[in-house]
Parts: structure tokens; C-alpha cells; sequence
């Protein structure tokens, strides 16, 4: 009647006359004051995080002011280096002026005394020399001097561009020593192919061949023309023009034919261990290997065909290799007369 109600309640009886809990709590209560707790402890982790990372903050400001005092040290240290730099580049600069110098006069000289210069063997036999042995010559194409063997005995005047005598050199070599030469010139040796194209390149050359077997027995092969291209043409062979005391097993068959090395992927070139013209894959292989005795059995597991240093015409076999091969080069036109 005066806006107020009126509550009744009645509670239960207790055993051992306990007092009721009145601040009993319910289970979600119950939740979140474990949540809290939770969250007390999350919080005290984070201050020690926090903590730990301004540690860290004062840590990185000072290594930032190391930094930056090495920096001024490095700025300055870069001055220095790039103003050594600078006066390295002007003499670098000054350098390639001198030598653009020099190899103009070089050029200049050349020009001017390469004319007095032997260009081949057969310039040096002209001139009056007739001993066989080594010299230096001075090809055209080129104008640098190249040492040579001549041989001055046989009719004079001959470049010797390879020799084989007793094994003693190994011709199983790759594309760059073919290229460039190797071996002795007082023994076996390849004179290089740059050198034979720069020879040859000079005018119009024979080429000859002599054959010597392990009966001491001697024949010779003779052709009227031989040139080799460049490197950029695989140093490409033009042989023709055949006479002598033996049947020809060389232009007919390699004439044409580009040089080849065992590494430049000529599978006859692997098979035959050396460096040569090959075609499919030879009847002429004076770069093989040596084998003494004359008849040959390939040496290695499997092999897959002949590799001694064959002319196939003379022994009609691809298993017999000789003893003495030589190939030597010399002017087409050149006439055995008295010297000057």
C-alpha cells in the first residue's frame, strides 16, 4: 500500500547449524575471476617485457652512436679512397696514352722493317743460310716473330710444321695447344695451327710429307697446294695437288675437311686421340699415337677403332703405325738458287 512489498524467505535447515554463505558464487562469477588472474599474470609478463625490451632500446642507442662515430671515421676514410681512386685513374689514363704510343711506333717499325724480316724458312734459305735448324721468322699476317725448325737439307727452304720421332711428346691434346703449339722443336712437335694459317695465309705453299716405317724404309708425299683457314673457320683444310713415292691416303679423303680436337666433339677425334683433319674418320693420321714396332693393338678398355699414325695406302692397314713422320711447308714457286 505504501509502494513497499514485503519478501519471505525460507531457509533450509543446516546440519551442524552452519550459517548460510551468502557470498557463495555462481559458476560464471567462478569464470571470471579466474580470467582475471589470469590476466594479472599476463600483465606482470608483459612489464618484464617491456622491461626487457627498454633494456634492449638503451642497448641499440648505444651501439647507434658507435655507429655513428665509426661513420664519421668511414666518411672520412672514403674521402681518402676516393681521391687515391682519382689519382689511380689518372694514371691509369695517362698509362693508355703511353702504350696507345707505343704500339703505334711498334706498329710504325714493323711497318718499316717487317720487309727485312724472314717471313718462312725459305727467306732465310735466300739469304744464304743452309743449315738446318732453329729460327726465328716473321710472318706477314701477323708482323711477330715465330720460332721455327727449317729444314735446309732436304732440297732447302722447308718450314717444318710437325715432326714425329720416338713418341717422346704426347699429341692427345685439346683444342687451345693444337691452337697455340706444343712440344719440342729439336724433336716432336706441333707447330700450332694459328701459325700454319698465318704462314700459309702469306701466299701460295707446298706441302710435304715424309714417311719413314720400322723398316727404316723412307717415302714421301707431295702437294702442290696447302693452305689452312682461321679459327673462326676451324682452321678448314685446302690440300690438293698430289705426287711422290707413296699412293696419296691425305687430300682426297681430308681435303675440305675442318680440324678437330678430342675435346671440341668430333667423335673420330676421340676415338684417334689426337688432333687432325678428320673426315669419317681417316685414312691419313699422322697425329696419333705412337706405337713402336710398326703393327698395333689400340691400347685402353673397348676401343672403338684405330688410333696409331696410319697412312692407310702405304700398309693397307688402319694397325700400322710408323715410326717417322714429318710435314714441312714452303713457297710454290720456290727454285733452289745460289745465294745472293
Amino acid at each position: 500500500e505504501d509502494g513497499m512489498c514485503r519478501l519471505e524467505a525460507t531457509l533450509p535447515q543446516l546440519d551442524e547449524r552452519r550459517c548460510p554463505d551468502m557470498f557463495r558464487c555462481t559458476d560464471e562469477v567462478s569464470y571470471w575471476l579466474h580470467e582475471n588472474e589470469e590476466r594479472k599474470d599476463q600483465i606482470v609478463a608483459l612489464k618484464e617485457t617491456i622491461s626487457e625490451l627498454q633494456e634492449d632500446l638503451r642497448n641499440h642507442r648505444h651501439r647507434i652512436k658507435v655507429l655513428e662515430l665509426e661513420s664519421e671515421e668511414r666518411h672520412h676514410l672514403n674521402i681518402s679512397l676516393e681521391l687515391h681512386l682519382h689519382e689511380l685513374e689518372v694514371r691509369y689514363a695517362e698509362a693508355t696514352s703511353l702504350l696507345h704510343l707505343q704500339g703505334t711506333l711498334i706498329l710504325d717499325l714493323q711497318i718499316q722493317h717487317v720487309g727485312d724480316c724472314p717471313i718462312d724458312c725459305a727467306s732465310i734459305y735466300f739469304s744464304g743460310v743452309r743449315r738446318s735448324g732453329l729460327y726465328a721468322v716473321v710472318p706477314s699476317l701477323s708482323g711477330l716473330p715465330v720460332d721455327v725448325y727449317c729444314d735446309m737439307d732436304t732440297e732447302g727452304g722447308w718450314t717444318v710444321i710437325q715432326r714425329r720421332v720416338d713418341g717422346s711428346v704426347s699429341f692427345n691434346r685439346n683444342w687451345r695447344d693444337y691452337r697455340d703449339g706444343f712440344g719440342d722443336l729439336h724433336s716432336e712437335f706441333w707447330l700450332g695451327n694459328n701459325h700454319i694459317h698465318e704462314l700459309t695465309a702469306q701466299g701460295e705453299y707446298s706441302l710435304r710429307i715424309d714417311l719413314e716405317d720400322w723398316n727404316i724404309q723412307h717415302k714421301y708425299a707431295l702437294y702442290q697446294s696447302f693452305r689452312v683457314e682461321d679459327e673462326e673457320h676451324q682452321y678448314r683444310l685446302h690440300v690438293s695437288g698430289f705426287s711422290g713415292t707413296v699412293q696419296d691416303s691425305f687430300s682426297w679423303y681430308h681435303d675440305k675437311q675442318s680440324f678437330s680436337t678430342p675435346d671440341s666433339g668430333n667423335i673420330c677425334a676421340e676415338i684417334s686421340h689426337g688432333g687432325w683433319w678428320y673426315n669419317q674418320c681417316f685414312y691419313t693420321n699422322l697425329n696419333g699415337v705412337y706405337y713402336r714396332g710398326g703393327h698395333y693393338t689400340p691400347k685402353g678398355r673397348g676401343p672403338l677403332g684405330p688410333d696409331g699414325i696410319v697412312w692407310y695406302s702405304w700398309k693397307d692397314s688402319d694397325y700400322y703405325s710408323l715410326r717417322k713422320v714429318s710435314m714441312m711447308i714452303r713457297p710454290r714457286s720456290f727454285q733452289t738458287r745460289l745465294s745472293p
